[in-house]
């Protein structure tokens, strides 16, 4: 049975107005370097932008820091694996990227925890039960990531979301905190087996 609108899901966005706003404030010298270094190292424009789908698949701008070059033919730079920079690396592996996504949490498109935002053209390959994690907002940190981050497969990343949406509560979101203060110290799961970032989802097995 779907799990809709909880006690929780107000005092959870009072808590995320507190934080993303508070972050923003705290972490603007660190945003400011960042987004120096970005606009040196990989050019203009220093955002990385993209329209994602949020809670009941309503579409939203999800703004990051750039960690790829450009696409560019004639340089070769097609593949994610060619565009991401050893630069690049290290923002998505610190999730330093992530953190513009702290004024997508003030605005209401996300929550600071929740399942991941992925791509618009995925609405329509996911199976009913893996659609439920569009019943909350997406997060900047989630269950799957400290499960396993990209290295976890899609079947499996799924059904962490699910269990999340039916379990979410204030002790499972700090639990989820703690973790991924620890996953991205010692840098896990950053890329799937064989990919720079993480392999597209085409559909689960039964549905395509």
């Amino acid at each position: 049975m779907s799990v809709r609108a909880r006690p929780y899901d107000a005092v959870k966005r009072g808590l995320d107005v507190v934080a993303s706003a508070a972050g923003l404030v705290l972490l603007a010298p660190v945003i400011a370097v960042v987004a120096l270094v970005v606009a040196v190292r990989l050019g203009r424009p220093v955002l990385f932008t993209q329209p994602r789908p949020g809670k009941d698949g309503r579409v939203f701008t999800l703004y990051k820091f750039r960690s790829m070059r450009a696409v560019d033919e004639t340089r070769g730079w097609v593949t994610d694996a060619d565009r991401l920079t050893a630069f690049g690396a290290l923002l998505r592996s610190t999730s330093l990227d992530e953190l513009p996504s702290l004024w997508n949490v003030l605005k209401g498109d996300m929550s600071v925890v929740g399942p991941r935002p992925l791509l618009v053209e995925y609405l329509e390959r996911y199976t009913p039960q893996q659609a439920r994690r569009h019943e909350v907002r997406p997060g900047i940190t989630g269950l799957a990531q400290v499960k396993g981050r990209n290295a976890v497969d899609w079947e499996r990343r799924f059904a962490y979301d699910v269990a999340y949406v039916d379990r979410r509560s204030v002790g499972l979101d700090l639990r989820i905190l703690v973790a991924t203060v620890r996953s991205v110290a010692v840098r896990e799961g950053v890329s799937a087996e064989g990919e720079a970032t993480m392999s597209r989802f085409e559909g689960s097995d039964g549905e395509r």
